[in-house]
């Protein structure tokens, strides 16, 4: 495959190695380029992942990889299947590829009737997933039978050509707590696969091509560690003179304490946490050899590995590190996939999302299995909202895409909420998604808000469902209170996914069945639409991993590797087998997403034994049925999101009696509706409703409001307040916030 590499002799060559997402670019690099553009440095990025994906799963891709898989000795039946059908998927691959990026949407129609697609291993799902695809649209049922073809070509590789494949990862188990360097270090020292021989060829144009004075490689995940190393080391053997680094994701969590001299045969400096100044640095150190000034840098000195840290330099604001820029990168061609059938897990497999970070860091910093030691959690730095915006608009007219994905560890609710003001002032039209804590700030009106600005989904972590757990991993929140955020955002529309966690230390079975049951209640209500159990990780940088003894756990050793160090393993002294629960809460799970087997005994889901839940049937249902104080705060900030009125007046007569009215008439969406008043509060409340308009810069309290109505010689606000105009109004976009 042919790509337009537009910019000459750039100074750093920034890659994303294969393999991470196929839909949308990891945004590390998009981030350094944009900060180099502050320096007018210049550079070039390539998601070398989505190019191999490209140039494999193509006509002559495909002709190239058959050769390959018919030289293996053996062969599964699925694999015959599939080489005896090669030309039916030689035919199809192209037309399927455009269809994936958007750019063939009639195919669907052919690929729905399912005898336009070769079908193997990967199709005898679709029996029992019938069901959920009884409502899907022809577009997503099509794409999913096309992921699920690319599938069957991915079981093929792997089991005849090459056994590392993944679409969003390659030799992962090479990465994942590699304490030693040995089994990734034996494993470079071989002839490169077929897959490596394409990564390489590919690398090789580019290096030719751009000749850069510095490789740069983010790593973001253990699958993505084997192809940078292999792809270093040829850096290395054909063009030694090109310095490379490496950062991102696994060096800052899993390197921290790298000792092992080996490493630095394939990359000259590895840097942690936050890569702006370090990369800076690197580059001025480069051009002048007595700089010698490196910030959270590791290289090679006299035979041993240095950490060095010695720059005066100070990290940059976030104000302060440029807009991403996707430039270089191939939008176009990412192809959008349905792998399961879960809303959120769509949402990452599924369309191009530009990414943008609201804050640097966590502004909670407390949960005690999460990294909260580390620079990129502790730090906590917000981005002003209206230089969120700015950055939105510029990446819509760089990348033609208004969805974004905000990629915080916690979005901050104020900020939220100060960014959907802003959306809706400068009536820019997005589509947007984040990470946030299941807090008490999130109230109806706020999620209103937030839904009227373009947000459609939130992830959050519930973690374990048990109030005691929660308060050990000091995650700030109850049951009750997660049950009553998720009801505010389903209720405005916008859709839930919890993250849920299983194996904490101390939790017992009881414990364990007792959250499925609350996650249970969560979906049969209706208030969570996603989720996803994950086991426990104790990991180096945590508190749980610092301080093992105060959450009833032991280490299982000390000893520090000379390689990755973070995933540790751990004895948990209440000896529950939380392996044993991980088939039944994921099974559960997936029919309770797609609203079944509620009625089910929890026993049900397990093969073994397990203790009756003891939390009520209704729990969850009278948590979110609880009143709510609904006393308005004077600091309260007022906002109107509805539409202009028009008002008229007339006489209304009873019994001889005579008032004169107002009709305050508005047109929604989808509807009309009028509310009718005083004459007098009629004309102060169309007056009001203009000042507290989101599209006005100024925002009013409920105090303010308060004094404004009085000072119009009007009596008693909080009745008015309280009144059927006003809750007419409250139903439709008067929100307090």
């Amino acid at each position: 495959m042919q790509f337009n590499l537009y910019v000459l002799n750039p100074t750093v060559f920034l890659i994303t190695p294969p393999f991470t997402q196929l839909n949308t670019p990891y945004p590390a690099t998009a981030y350094i380029k944009g900060f180099l553009n502050t320096k007018n440095i210049s550079s070039f990025q390539a998601d070398l992942g989505i190019e191999i994906i490209l140039e494999l799963f193509s006509k002559q891709g495909l002709t190239d990889l058959f050769i390959e898989a018919e030289k293996a000795k053996e062969k599964s039946e699925n694999a015959k299947r599939i080489l005896a059908l090669q030309e039916e998927y030689i035919k199809t691959i192209d037309s399927v590829m455009l269809f994936l990026q958007g750019k063939n949407p009639t195919l669907s129609h052919l690929i729905c009737q399912e005898d336009f697609l070769p079908e193997a291993s990967r199709f005898s799902q679709l029996e029992e997933l019938d069901w959920a695809f009884g409502t899907m649209g022809t577009q997503d049922k099509a794409k999913h039978l096309a992921t699920l073809y690319l599938e069957d070509i991915s079981d093929l590789i792997i089991e005849c050509v090459d056994e590392n494949f993944g679409f969003s990862r390659y030799a992962e188990r090479m990465g994942r707590s590699a304490n030693s360097f040995d089994s990734l270090y034996e494993m470079l020292q071989k002839e490169p696969t077929y897959i490596d021989r394409l990564l390489l060829e590919n690398l090789d144009k580019k290096m030719k091509k751009l000749q850069p004075q510095l490789v740069c490689f983010s790593v973001p995940f253990p699958g993505n560690l084997y192809s940078a190393f292999k792809s270093a080391q040829f850096i290395k053997k054909h063009f030694s003179e090109t310095k490379i680094a490496m950062g991102g994701g696994f060096p800052n969590t899993e390197l921290r304490s790298l000792a092992d001299v080996r490493v630095m045969e394939f990359f000259d400096f590895i840097t942690l946490d936050d890569g702006e100044v370090p990369l800076e640095e690197l580059i001025l150190s480069m051009q002048n050899s007595e700089y010698d000034s490196y910030k959270r840098t590791f290289l090679l000195e006299n035979g041993k590995v240095v950490y060095k840290n010695n720059s005066p330099k100070k990290d940059y604001k976030q104000s302060e590190v440029g807009t991403p820029d996707y430039s270089d990168l191939l939008l176009d061609h990412y192809i959008s996939v349905i792998e399961i059938v879960n809303p959120m897990h769509r949402m990452w497999s599924d369309g191009r999302w530009n990414k943008l970070t609201m804050a640097h860091g966590c502004y909670w910093g407390k949960c005690t299995f999460c990294d909260i030691s580390l620079d990129y959690i502790k730090i906590y730095e917000p981005v002003a909202a209206k230089l969120l915006c700015d950055r939105m608009e510029e990446l819509i007219a760089q990348t033609g895409q208004n969805g974004f994905h905000f990629v915080d560890e916690a979005a901050p609710p104020a900020l939220m909420r100060a960014l959907a003001l802003e959306i809706l002032r400068r009536k820019l039209t997005v589509t947007w998604w984040t990470n946030i804590r299941f807090e008490k700030s999130f109230t109806r009106d706020l999620c209103l808000l937030l839904k009227a600005s373009g947000c459609i989904a939130i992830s959050g972590g519930l973690e374990v469902a048990s109030d005691r757990l929660l308060e050990l991993i000091q995650k700030g929140v109850t049951v009750a209170q997660v049950a009553r955020v998720t009801r505010n955002f389903t209720e405005a529309g916008i859709m839930v996914h919890a993250y849920l966690m299983y194996g904490f230390p101390t939790q017992t079975a009881q414990e364990t069945i007792d959250s499925l049951e609350m996650v249970r209640q969560l979906f049969e209500i209706g208030i969570l639409q996603s989720g996803f159990w994950h086991q426990f990780a104790m990991t180096a940088h945590s508190p749980v991993g610092m301080y093992p003894e105060k959450f009833g756990v032991l280490k299982e050793t000390e000893v520090v590797g000379a390689f990755a160090n973070n995933d540790i393993i751990h004895i948990d002294k209440t000896g529950t087998d939380h392996d044993a629960f991980s088939f039944g809460l994921k099974k559960s799970l997936f029919n309770y997403m797609h609203g079944i087997c509620f009625d089910f005994p929890l026993q049900n889901w397990f093969e073994f034994k397990v203790p009756r839940t003891k939390i009520p049937s209704d729990y969850i249902y009278n948590a979110i049925h609880e009143e709510e104080d609904s006393l308005v705060k004077p600091s309260a900030k007022i906002v109107w999101i509805g539409s202009k009125p028009s008002i008229s007046t007339y006489n209304k007569s009873k019994k001889g009696n005579s008032w004169e009215m107002a009709s305050l008439d508005f047109h929604t969406k989808k509807e009309a509706f009028s509310i009718t008043a005083s004459k007098e509060q009629g004309i102060w409340l169309a007056d009001m409703l203009a000042k507290i308009a989101v599209s006005n810069s100024k925002i009013y309290t409920y105090q303010e409001m308060k004094t404004d109505y009085e000072n119009a010689g009007l009596d008693d606000f909080e009745l008015f307040w309280q009144s059927r105009p006003v809750n007419s109004l409250r139903e439709q976009g008067l929100l307090v916030l």
